[in-house]
């Protein structure tokens, strides 16, 4: 989804609860791709996933609310969006998780 257009919201999204070791990066990046937005996911060490959303505003709303049930095996307990703004890297990323500083 690479260009600019007024018509485009970035947020960063910490989602909680059991979502590391139920693939729920790869669900991510699955689920952003079909949606055509930008961005990343990876791994905290804290437990919880980091993802960053680019895209339209209506659909960076609809992934949002997609995280609040995420993969299969997920159980999300919270989805937050912690900041708003940036630029993600053009079409969407699984980020190791030991590049998380």
């Amino acid at each position: 989804m690479s260009g600019e257009s007024d018509d485009i919201r970035t947020v960063t999204v910490r989602i909680e609860g059991r979502v590391q070791g139920v693939y729920f990066r790869a669900w991510t990046e699955r689920t952003a791709r079909e949606l055509e937005l930008d961005g990343w996911v990876r791994n905290c060490d804290d437990g919880s996933v980091m993802a960053v959303f680019s895209g339209p505003p209506d659909v960076v709303a609809d992934m949002v609310k997609r995280c609040e049930d995420g993969s299969p095996d997920a159980q999300v307990s919270k989805v937050t969006i912690v900041d708003e703004g940036g630029t993600p890297p053009d079409g969407f990323e699984v980020i190791a998780s030991d590049n998380y500083k």
